[in-house]
């Protein structure tokens, strides 16, 4: 895109300085991001994002999310008497003699943010850092347990296990690339589980498993470091929304603790890593320990599990479908990772007695 028409999009905010060059910023999958530099020496960098409209259709509803959830955690880190706040929560920029933090410019949704100086992001865990990204995962839930207001669902029924294998149950009646046979035995495999995976939903329409606001996209990568491996905050805010505790907790550990990539082949490679699982647990229960039910702690094997069996199911539903949703790199693609899912899903399985007398000890 280019520079005029990028620096007319910032114009319409409410930034200070002169912007002096507008770049790409990142490789995210979902939205475009670019760095917006200053010429002052005083004045803040930012950065420009376009939203992915298709994936988020509600703007309005996904911006409110995030300034409730942004001012709240400002609001408790001043209460903390904490020191450098501006980078340990983001801060958009409104536009220009209006309280709307988007532009809609006739083709896409813009928003602007204050670039964070002096941080980096981190791509894989070993066993130390996963109890500091625990730790910091907890606390932002925590932080975020009295919030006043009701956040939206910015994507719906995303991380629902009843609505995930009701999708792939009617890919595999229509089975449209003809593939089902191939992949039988993984959908027999699947529907063994069903009953019991699908018991959170049961639970919540029980009363006995309360929704909380969760980040639901729980990756390392999804967090800000300082030049000492300290956390600074949490980033991607777009999927924060009301949902089972088990989405943050289960959804780090099936990339965290996954000792290969999600598209790994060789699936001799595939297994939980304990360690990874042992260290993150005692750090989200170091922080999140204070406002979790004994309920919601006791499941915590179960949402390790549940994380690479849902995954399983949708790469296992798109892979019948003839490759619709998930990007890939070859025909084979996804039922390469619905295979990594399954044997990450059995190795959880293998560590379950273990896992939960881990928890149990933690309580203790």
């Amino acid at each position: 895109m280019e520079q005029s028409t990028l620096k007319n999009i910032v114009a319409q905010f409410a930034i200070q300085g002169t912007v002096s060059e507008i770049a790409p910023l990142g490789a995210g999958l979902i939205n475009d991001t670019f760095k917006v530099k200053t010429a002052e020496q005083d004045c803040p960098d930012y950065v420009l994002q376009r939203i992915n409209h298709a994936i988020f259709p509600d703007v309005a509803m996904l911006m409110d999310n995030i300034q409730a959830v942004t001012s709240h955690i400002r609001g408790k880190l001043e209460a903390a008497g904490e020191t450098d706040i501006e980078r340990k929560v983001l801060t958009f920029v409104p536009l220009k003699d209006e309280d709307k933090y988007f532009l809609y410019t006739g083709e896409a949704y813009w928003r602007i943010m204050v670039f964070i100086p002096d941080a980096v992001t981190k791509q894989a865990v070993n066993p130390e850092s996963s109890y500091t990204v625990g730790e910091a995962f907890g606390k932002f839930q925590a932080m975020l347990a009295d919030i006043p207001v009701q956040l939206g669902e910015t994507i719906k029924d995303f991380h629902n296990m009843e609505f995930r294998l009701q999708q792939l149950r009617e890919a595999v009646k229509e089975n449209k690339a003809g593939r089902l046979a191939e992949v039988q035995s993984y959908v027999d495999e699947i529907e063994k589980r069903a009953e019991e995976m699908c018991k959170a939903e049961r639970m919540g329409r029980e009363g006995s498993l309360p929704k909380r606001i969760c980040h639901c996209d729980t990756k390392v990568n999804n967090m800000m470091f300082d030049k000492n491996d300290n956390v600074l905050c949490v980033i991607d805010l777009d999927t924060v929304m009301p949902n089972f505790i088990f989405s943050d907790y289960g959804d780090f550990l099936r990339t965290g603790a996954n000792t290969a990539e999600e598209d790994e082949a060789d699936l001799t490679k595939v297994s939980f890593n304990m360690d990874i699982f042992k260290a993150f647990t005692q750090g989200y229960l170091k922080s999140a320990g204070s406002f979790l039910t004994p309920n919601e702690i006791e499941n915590l094997p179960y949402a390790a599990a549940l994380f690479p069996y849902m995954q399983c199911v949708r790469f296992l539903a798109d892979y019948i479908n003839g490759d619709t949703y998930y990007k890939i790199k070859y025909p084979e693609h996804n039922l390469v990772r619905t295979k990594n899912q399954f044997q990450l899903l059995l190795s959880v399985e293998e560590h379950t007695p273990e896992m939960k007398a881990f928890v149990a000890e933690c309580l203790k």
